[in-house]
């Protein structure tokens, strides 16, 4: 199945200042989640930014804020951003089937959001490459669920040239830019 712009959504879960900072491999993380959240914003794909427990994990990472002309966040208390009612209802608003996921941590809120979504008829795509966890086996746990419950995973390079779909599209050149 091919991922078209039309029907697809970012979603940045708990990228934050205190909870990045104990990540497996975080200065990657934070450039890879920067740049795939700079080409869905070429792209013109709309994206949703959540935040686990703000006032004890802190505010989403100034480089993810940076990409948004107007940041907002949803709050959320539960593991998975689809038990967040704001959320759901910008999906159904948006009328949206492809839910692009990057985020942290990818054992925890990744997994339980994109099992969530799944169960719900959407297709959630997890970003590889733009997921992490406190430990590198976590992971590769996560990689293992992922594949069991057969939810799609990619790395923000193939995402990007997939969405973009032909070197003729206008993003085409500033898509290429980013991902070099």
């Amino acid at each position: 199945m091919r991922i078209t712009k039309q029907n697809t959504v970012g979603l940045v879960i708990d990228i934050q200042e205190r909870l990045i900072a104990v990540m497996n491999e975080k200065e990657t993380l934070l450039k890879n989640c920067t740049t795939l959240s700079q080409g869905l914003k070429e792209l013109e794909i709309p994206m949703l930014v959540s935040q686990q427990y703000t006032k004890g994990l802190g505010e989403t990472v100034t480089e993810i804020q940076a990409v948004f002309d107007e940041f907002s966040y949803f709050e959320k208390k539960d593991f998975s951003c689809f038990q967040v009612p704001e959320i759901v209802d910008q999906l159904k608003e948006l009328k949206v089937k492809n839910i692009v996921i990057c985020g942290i941590e990818s054992h925890v809120c990744v997994l339980q959001t994109a099992l969530d979504l799944k169960a719900a008829g959407l297709n959630p795509i997890v970003v590889m490459d733009c997921v992490s966890s406190r430990t590198a086996a976590n992971v590769e746990l996560a990689k293992e669920r992922f594949r069991y419950e057969g939810i799609m995973m990619t790395s923000y390079e193939s995402i990007l040239f997939e969405l973009t779909a032909s070197a003729g599209d206008p993003s085409f050149r500033a898509i290429s830019k980013l991902v070099k």
